[in-house]
C-alpha cells in the first residue's frame, strides 16, 4: 500500500500528556508499520514537562506527522480535536504509552478494504510490567475471528466472552460514518470509550474481527485505570459511571427501533453500576462512602439496575448489593 499525500487510508489520533519514557516505543511502532497509507497526528494535551517538544521533534523528521497543542482538557477533547483534522478514510485512537506490532495497521485496512467494513477489530494483550508477563485479552478460547457481522451483532458477540472491553484503540473506524452521525467523544468524561464505541458499532453495518494479538496495552502503576483512589476523589471518578450507566440506557432507547437490542446491552449497564457499589464496600472513607451510596440512589441508578439486570448471576449480585446499601445507608 503507497501513501497518497492528500487522501491516506488511515489517520492515527493519539491524545498524549507528559508522555514519559513509553513516548519513544511507542512512536518507534508507529514508524514501523507496514501500512503507509498513513498520518499520525499527536494532540500534545498541555503536557507540563517536554513531550511536546519530542513530539515536534518527531514532526519535523516525518512530514505526516502533525502535532496539535492546546490546553489541557482531557482525553475527548484531545481525540475530538484529532477528529477535526483527519484525513484518512478510518481512523484509530492509540494510547501513547503503548505499542503496536509492525503490522497491525495493515492488517485492519485490508480487512476493512477487502470487505467494505465500518470497522475492524484486532485482539490485544495485556503486558504487565512489573513481572514481564503477557496475557491476550479476549482468550481464544472465548472468541475466534469472525466473519463479517452488523455492529450491534458484533458487539453482542463481543459481550458475551465476558473478556471484552470498550476500547477504541482496539480497532480502526469509518471516518465519515463518525461524521455523519456525530459521533464524538464525551469531553470529560472517563471511560467514555464505553458508550462511544457501542453508540457507533450501533450505526455500523459491516464489523469484523480478527482473533490475531497486535496491539500491547501496557500495565503499570501509573495507569489511571490503576490509580487508587479514596475519599472525594473517588467519590467523583465514581460519578463517572453512574453517568456512563444513564449514557447506555439512553442508547439503548434511541436506537431500539433500528437495531436489535440484545440481553447483553441491558446486562452491561447493570454491570457499569456494579463496579461502583463494589467501590462503595473498598472505601475507607466514612462520609465518602456514604456521598456514594446518596449518588446511586439520587441518580436512581438503583432503579435502572433493575430495570436492565439480566440472567440469574446478576441479578443474584444486583439483589446482594442493593441490601448492602441500604443497610450502610444513613436514614
Amino acid at each position: 500500500m503507497h501513501s497518497t499525500p492528500t487522501s491516506p487510508l488511515l489517520s492515527i489520533i493519539s491524545p498524549m500528556y507528559n508522555a514519559g519514557e513509553m513516548f519513544d516505543a511507542f512512536m518507534q511502532s508507529l514508524l514501523a508499520q507496514t501500512l503507509t497509507s498513513l498520518e499520525i497526528i499527536i494532540v500534545d494535551d498541555g503536557s507540563t514537562d517536554d513531550s511536546g517538544a519530542r513530539a515536534e521533534a518527531y514532526a519535523a523528521q516525518h512530514p505526516h506527522i502533525t502535532v496539535i497543542h492546546q490546553e489541557n482538557g482531557g482525553v475527548s477533547r484531545a481525540r475530538n480535536a484529532g477528529l477535526r483534522i483527519a484525513r484518512g478514510k478510518y481512523v484509530t485512537f492509540p494510547d501513547s504509552d503503548d505499542t503496536m506490532r509492525p503490522e497491525m495497521y495493515q492488517t485492519l485496512v485490508e480487512m476493512a478494504e477487502q470487505d467494505d467494513l465500518d470497522a475492524a477489530q484486532c485482539n490485544a494483550e495485556w503486558f504487565f510490567q512489573r513481572d514481564q508477563r503477557t496475557r491476550p485479552m479476549i482468550p481464544l478460547d472465548r472468541l475466534r475471528s469472525t466473519p463479517v457481522l452488523g455492529g450491534a451483532e458484533w458487539l453482542n458477540t463481543a459481550l458475551k466472552t465476558r473478556r471484552y472491553l470498550h476500547v477504541v484503540w482496539l480497532g480502526i473506524y469509518r471516518r465519515s460514518l463518525i461524521e455523519q452521525k456525530q459521533l464524538w467523544f464525551e469531553p470529560g468524561l472517563h471511560h467514555q470509550d464505553i458508550p462511544w464505541t457501542t453508540e457507533f458499532m450501533f450505526n455500523a453495518r459491516r464489523v469484523r474481527y480478527t482473533d490475531q494479538v497486535l496491539y500491547r496495552y501496557y500495565l503499570h502503576d501509573a495507569s489511571i485505570s490503576n490509580r487508587k483512589r479514596t475519599g472525594q476523589r473517588n467519590v467523583e471518578y465514581q460519578r463517572h459511571y453512574l453517568k456512563i450507566a444513564r449514557m447506555l440506557e439512553e442508547i439503548n432507547a434511541r436506537y431500539k427501533k433500528s437495531v436489535t437490542i440484545y440481553p447483553t446491552f441491558h446486562a452491561q449497564i447493570t454491570h457499569e453500576a456494579l463496579s461502583v457499589c463494589h467501590c462503595v464496600r473498598r472505601e475507607p472513607d466514612p462520609a465518602a462512602k456514604q456521598a456514594m451510596i446518596n449518588d446511586i440512589f439520587a441518580s436512581k441508578t438503583h432503579l435502572r439496575m433493575l430495570r436492565n439486570a439480566r440472567g440469574v448471576k446478576q441479578w443474584y449480585q444486583l439483589l446482594l448489593w442493593l441490601g448492602r446499601l441500604w443497610r450502610w445507608r444513613d436514614k
